[in-house]
This record gives C-alpha cells, structure tokens and sequence, in this order.
C-alpha cells in the first residue's frame, strides 16, 4: 500500500485533521526550543567562564543543563511529534482521533507538565536519575497524560479497515513503550530498586527513552511524510518490517552499555555491545530503504527543503549509530567514557537526527497550516545550514575534544591540565551553538513574515517554497 492511496479522502478535511492543534504543538514545541536553546547557550557560557549570572545558584549550571536536557526531549521533541501525529495519523487511519476535547486536553496538560518540571528542577527538585529528573509528584501526571495519548491515537487505528502501513505499526509500538519505558525509569528505581539494580534500570530508562519513544515515532513519521513528497511509494515494504522488528528486539537489551566497567554483571554488559553493534546493522537496512526510494531522483533534494532536512537527519542516524558501535566496546570505552565525546555524540543524535526531522516537518507543514507560502526562501537556506553546520561543527569539536581528554586522563595528567587544553574547544562549542540559534532565529522570523503574508488563493507549492 503507497502512501498516496491511504491519503485519498473519504471524510472531509474538516473532520479528519484538527489544523489548529497541529499550529499550537508545533508552535509550543518552537518555544521550548528556544528555551532550551538558550540553556545551552547559558551553561555553555560558563564553561568558558563567562557566565553571566555568576554567584547566582537559581542560574547554576548543573540545573540549566538538566532544563536544556529536559526542554528538549519532553518541550521540543514530544510537542512535535505529537502535533505531527494529529496530522498523519488521521491520514494514514481515514480516521479522526479519539476525541478532539481529549486532545485539547492533553495539549493544555502536557505544558503544565512540561512546565512545572523546568520550575522543579530549577528549584532543586531534581530526581538523580539522568533524563528522569523531573520532580516525583509530576511523574505520575505525566504517566497518565502517556496514557491518554495512547488512547487517542490507538483509537483511530483501532477503527481503521484494511491493512496497516508500516508508519502506523511503529506508532503503536511507540505508543505502548513509552507508556512503559517511562514508568520502568521514574518509578522503579525510586521505590523499588536500589545499588547496582537501579542503575541497571536507569540505563535502560536512558537509551529506551531514545529507542522505543524517540526513533520509532521519528521513523514512523519519515514513512508517512517522504513517500508523499517524493510522490514515489517506499522501496521495499518488506525492507521496513525488518527495520521495524529489529528495532523491537534489539534496542531494550542495549541501555546497560551506559554503565560499562561497573558491578553491573559482566554478561549484562556483554549483551548491551552486541546488541548495540547489532542495532547499527539493523539501522543499515532502514537506510538502504530510504536512499532506495530516492534513487534516480537525487535532485529533489537541492529543491525539496523538507526532503534535505529528512535525508541529512537519515545521513546523521547511520553515523550516529556506526559511532555507538565502536564506542561501547570495552576498549573504546577506556578512552571516552565521562569525556565530550560523549555530549557530541549525544547532541549528533537529539539534533543532528530528530529535531531535523521535526524542522523537516514543519517546513512542510507551516505553509499548509498558515495558508501562504514560505514568505523566504533564504531564509529556509539559512535555516538549514546554520543548523547542519553548526551541529556538524560541535559535534565533531567535542567528539575529538573526547578523545584528546580520554588520552589525557589516561596519561594520569593532571586534571587542570586537561581543563586547559578544553578551553579552546569549549570556545568553538560556543560559536557553534550561536549559529545553530541563529538558525533558529531565521526560521522564527521567517514564520512571523509568513503569517503576516496574504495568504494564497492556490495551493501552496512542493514544500511550501517559493522558487529560487
């Protein structure tokens, strides 16, 4: 089944798509953005000794890191994909949610959440539990609101005759383990585990929150939005189930690769390698899946913007996952582990994958939503490459900051000896991240001219794009 056949109507727009709470995810996605954009930016500062709210303790480093970390998985990442999700899912099922006051609802509630979890941390409520810091009377709002999420969306699905795309299988897989992932992270090793066990969980907690809620939601969402610009089905279906199934089997058994050279039992983290090794071949074949189904049609993506930004998050996912199987080999891990190496890894994947998808996205859909053309496409191109560059420029600064630091250590050099040699690099971080905010300055500002642009009477064109 190609995904232009599953969009045909058979229910007015009207009734399928709720436009407005698609604009309002993604616009609330766009500020925590900002928001987190801006706490990196802070804490990146004082790296440097710059920082401004020196002595300050409400603008301590150690709790703006952890409202970057959060503003951005739960802020940017889950707002956007839930917006998406109000678009493609209803496409893809020939069905409207649920309900769309249940929507609205969890709309107005996952804010709160979202919300009162930056005031928590910012007020030293942190759990010690990385990625799982929000306070413990948020996590059971936020395990109800995943709760309802899944009941809206699976309802939909549920309803839907005839078979189902490969998109809506990751959706409900997403679904289900993320309802379980984050109940596994935030509530077992605070009440039921402790010692080695909980850091056992936590692990798992950390790379599933990735895994099972993060890629099959983004790679569901490049299964429904790619074949439709390209107006070309995917290459091989039989291709995306293997992607799909490994992704099932092999990502939960990987997270203890976090803990390695720990009491953690040694065949525990044995597994945790060769499962993540085995998830790069895995991640190979999605890949090849993709880059098949644009074969022959390369040009699009110099034209196509939303297309570019898929196709460089897909380039980013292979190399991300070939650098996770060579660094959580016991060997490599003696070098990298509590280095930069790993930060870059880290914003390689939540930004040089995901959220260039996310951007993809909604420089897809904002024209559709707003009515108008793109009102720049400079603007667009500035958009992207102070983005692509800027994360290509940190990622790869503190990868090798990584190794060098590791070395050092290694060496049993002085601490403060690898302090100095960091400065420079952590100077280059900076001017990285200013240019990846730059980009999004750009695409704010492309958004504010566009909706006060006289909306268009036609269609808006491929990728909402004015010509060159």
């Amino acid at each position: 089944m190609t995904a232009t056949a599953i969009t045909s109507d058979t229910k007015s727009h009207e009734e399928l798509v709720d436009e407005k709470i698609v604009k309002f995810y993604l616009i609330t996605a766009l500020i925590f953005l900002t928001t987190s954009m801006l706490a990196g930016i802070l804490v990146a500062l004082q790296m440097i000794r710059h920082n401004p709210f020196a002595g300050i303790e409400l603008f301590s480093p150690g709790r703006w890191r952890m409202v970057h970390t959060n503003a951005v998985a739960y802020g940017f990442l889950a707002n956007g994909f839930l917006g998406c999700l109000h678009w493609a899912i209803p496409r893809l099922t020939l069905q409207p949610v649920a309900n769309k006051k249940l929507s609205w609802f969890i709309f107005a509630a996952w804010q709160v959440v979202v919300g009162a979890t930056a005031i928590g941390i910012l007020l030293g409520e942190a759990q010690g539990l990385e990625w799982g810091e929000t306070p413990v009377w948020i996590d059971p709002l936020a395990q109800v609101g995943l709760l309802l999420v899944a009941i809206n969306f699976m309802t939909p699905i549920a309803r839907m005759k005839g078979p189902m795309y490969v998109s809506l299988w990751y959706f409900l897989a997403a679904f289900v383990w993320t309802f379980l992932t984050y109940a596994m992270g935030n509530f077992i090793p605070e009440y039921f585990v402790s010692g080695t066990s909980a850091g056992a969980v936590g692990g798992l907690f950390i790379h599933d929150l990735v895994g099972l809620f993060v890629t099959p939601l983004g790679w569901g969402l490049m299964y429904y939005f790619v074949p439709i610009l390209l107006k070309r089905p995917i290459w091989s279906h039989g291709l995306s189930l293997v992607g799909f199934w490994g992704l099932a089997f092999f990502y939960p058994l990987q997270g203890i690769h976090h803990f390695l050279y720990t009491p953690i039992p040694l065949f525990l983290q044995y597994g945790a390698i060769v499962s993540t090794i085995a998830v790069e071949l895995v991640v190979t074949t999605v890949i090849i899946n993709f880059f098949g189904s644009i074969w022959g049609n390369a040009g699009v993506v110099r034209t196509n913007l939303p297309i570019r930004w898929f196709y460089t998050g897909m380039i980013y996912y292979f190399l991300t996952c070939l650098q996770c199987a060579f660094q959580v080999t016991l060997t490599f891990q003696k070098v990298i582990h509590f280095t930069d190496w790993v930060v870059g890894h880290a914003h390689m994947v939540m930004f040089g994958v995901f959220s260039m998808w996310i951007m993809g996205m909604m420089t897809y859909l904002f024209p559709r939503l707003l009515g108008r053309n793109w009102a720049s496409r400079s603007l667009c191109e500035w958009h992207y490459w102070l983005s692509t560059l800027g994360l290509f420029v940190m990622a790869a600064d503190l990868i090798l900051l990584g190794l060098f630091q590791g070395w050092s250590w290694a060496a049993l050099e002085p601490w403060d000896a690898s302090v100095d040699f960091s400065f420079p690099f952590w100077v280059l971080r900076v001017i990285a991240g200013l240019a990846m905010f730059g980009g999004l300055l750009a695409f704010l500002t492309n958004i504010w001219l566009t909706f006060r642009a006289a909306p268009v009477t036609a269609p808006v064109k491929s990728g909402g794009l004015l010509p060159t």
